[in-house]
């Protein structure tokens, strides 16, 4: 009688059969954890964009038309990009200053159709408007 220790083929086949799955199952859910992350930080980063723009108005009575100065004084170190590392958008009122929204254009970068309230997925655009999101990513996200 032969006294091996060891495992089967057999045996190492159906670990690794047990890992693959494990692994297809646990990869998207961590892709979308990765992007719900990059929203929630660029929600943040807008928010905090925004109390920059609304205090400077408050201290000069209109908002900017162009992307505003606000730091160091309204903030101390501006986001220069969002979560998916692009640049912000700015839109000022040119005309009399009553009105500003900071855009977001979400993971693809690219324009998309405004809507109004909650966003369907990763690529719609995250508004903010006037001291509010306008349009916001909410919900399961696919």
């Amino acid at each position: 009688m032969r006294n091996q220790k060891g495992f089967t083929l057999i045996e190492l086949l159906i670990v690794v059969a047990i890992i693959g799955i494990i692994a297809a199952i646990a990869i998207p859910n961590l892709l979308n954890a990765i992007d719900r992350g990059k929203q929630k930080r660029t929600m943040a980063d807008i928010r905090s964009l925004g109390t920059a723009v609304e205090s400077y108005a408050v201290d000069n009575n209109f908002y900017p038309a162009v992307t505003p100065f606000v730091q160091p004084i309204y903030i101390k170190t501006a986001p220069t990009s969002d979560g998916w590392n692009k640049v912000w958008e700015y839109q000022g009122d040119t005309t009399n200053g009553v009105a500003y929204t900071l855009i977001s254009r979400g993971k693809d970068g690219i324009v998309s159709a405004v809507t109004g309230g909650q966003t369907p997925d990763f690529n719609c655009d995250i508004l903010f408007a006037n001291g509010q999101f306008f349009q916001w990513p909410q919900g399961t996200q696919t």
